[in-house]
């Protein structure tokens, strides 16, 4: 596709980017194999434990590590070349994943080995999304097409998540799980090769007044004088924590609510990509200007209606449709908030905002986890199921709330700026 033809197009604008369109490239091989390993754990923790709670711990393992660590990862990210704190860290995920797919193709794991090496995994994105999130920006020719970019990134995340989990699901099946991770490690050499291969301004050592603390305060004290961010990043920690943690318990449908097998699993995860692949371009498509806190707000709706009508149907080709609409709904969270927050944080400060939101999404997601399977324990899985699309509408409302407050407050101010000019006048 020539750089005249990619221009026509508002949906693929970002690819006249020669460094991002690299960086897309190798992401989406990769992002395959992270999807297929997601999956392969999912399964293999929950045919050795039959518990949603282990699924819930098994997402506490890879995902509170990186809430612990984030913020400092932020600060690496300000601080350092970001080019090479991503190369290092995808080079450790490399590692980290042959390490896994060793220990299953040895036959002699164990689940707390397998957490281990989630939490493993956890650290090392802790330092690896505020780089390659603050990298994405330098990639970006045209900070235009800053917008276009992040939603295309969201697009190439949930396609690999419904070719990923496919995928997973037939191999498990046919070839056995330790070819899974095997094929998760071989991927992340793509993305290493497209980093090897971008060609980046040169990197420009910056010196630093304040200690780490000292910058994170400063993180901080910038998010409490900036609402707007501080909103989104407060709507993104309440969705991670009461409704993203839904689909630990996807392993439960396919096994005992459709009486189904990998592959069964597979293909409902893949049904919630194809959703939020779906909404991914539907967002790369939008007009430049659309106002995206409405649709965050709508798509809120989407996700918590979808969960609710999946939560209790039976009908396998039925469940199929609802999840694939909260799928749908699903994306906006990280999508939308992801943009806003790049779109409008000051370029100093990115690495830490970030590192931010990195913490609401990887801090509370966990801890959802956990609660939801203790509470799927107490309540049932598909009634807790219910619970997390209810609570994603009353956090629609919220946002209502605050999207009618902030038109008030824009009325004010023109109204105030109209008599000024009346008075002048």
């Amino acid at each position: 596709m020539t750089t005249e033809t990619i221009k026509k197009f508002r949906t693929f604008s970002a690819f006249k980017s020669r460094n991002y369109s690299l960086y897309f490239a190798g992401q989406s091989v990769s992002l395959i194999g992270t999807w297929m390993q997601k999956t392969a754990v999912s399964w293999v923790v929950y045919t050795m434990t039959h518990s949603t709670l282990m699924l819930g711990l098994t997402l506490f393992a890879s995902l509170f590590p990186s809430f612990l660590f984030s913020l400092i990862g932020g600060v690496v990210s300000d601080r350092y070349n970001r080019y090479k704190v991503l190369l290092t860290t995808q080079i450790a995920s490399l590692i980290q994943a042959t390490l896994l797919a060793v220990l299953i193709s040895l036959k002699h794991h164990a689940v707390w080995e397998i957490l281990a090496l989630s939490v493993i995994l956890g650290i090392i994105n802790a330092f690896d999304v505020p780089a390659r999130q603050s990298l994405e920006y330098e990639m970006v020719d045209d900070k235009a097409d800053l917008p276009n970019a992040l939603a295309l990134n969201s697009s190439m995340v949930n396609l690999s998540r419904i070719i990923g989990p496919g995928i997973a699901g037939i191999v498990l099946e046919k070839v056995g799980d330790g070819a899974c991770f095997l094929l998760n490690a071989l991927s992340f050499v793509a993305v290493i090769v497209s980093l090897l291969m971008m060609k980046l301004p040169a990197y420009i050592k910056k010196g630093h007044t304040k200690n780490v603390f000292g910058e994170l305060k400063e993180g901080w004290a910038y998010i409490k004088q900036t609402p707007s961010i501080a909103f989104v990043l407060i709507m993104l920690a309440l969705v991670s924590l009461m409704v993203l943690p839904f689909s630990t318990l996807i392993p439960y449908y396919a096994r005992d609510v459709f009486n189904g097998t990998a592959s069964t699993f597979g293909i409902i995860d893949s049904f919630i990509g194809l959703g939020a692949f779906s909404g991914a371009i539907f967002l790369a498509s939008l007009k430049t200007g659309t106002d995206l806190k409405k649709i965050l707000f709508i798509n809120t709706l989407v996700f918590g209606i979808g969960l609710i009508l999946f939560s209790h149907e039976r009908s396998y080709p039925l469940a199929l449709f609802f999840v694939t609409v909260a799928g749908f709904g699903m994306m906006s969270q990280i999508t939308v908030s992801n943009t806003l927050i790049q779109t409008t944080v000051a370029p100093n400060m990115r690495g830490r905002v970030i590192s931010f939101y990195a913490l609401a999404f990887f801090g509370m997601q966990p801890l959802g986890g956990l609660l939801v399977g203790v509470i799927s324990k107490w309540a049932g899985t598909t009634d807790t199921l219910m619970g997390e699309g209810i609570a994603a509408l009353l956090i629609a409302l919220l946002h209502w709330r605050y999207l009618q407050k902030e038109k008030l407050k824009k009325e004010q101010e023109l109204l105030i700026t109209d008599e000024h000019h009346l008075g002048a006048v």
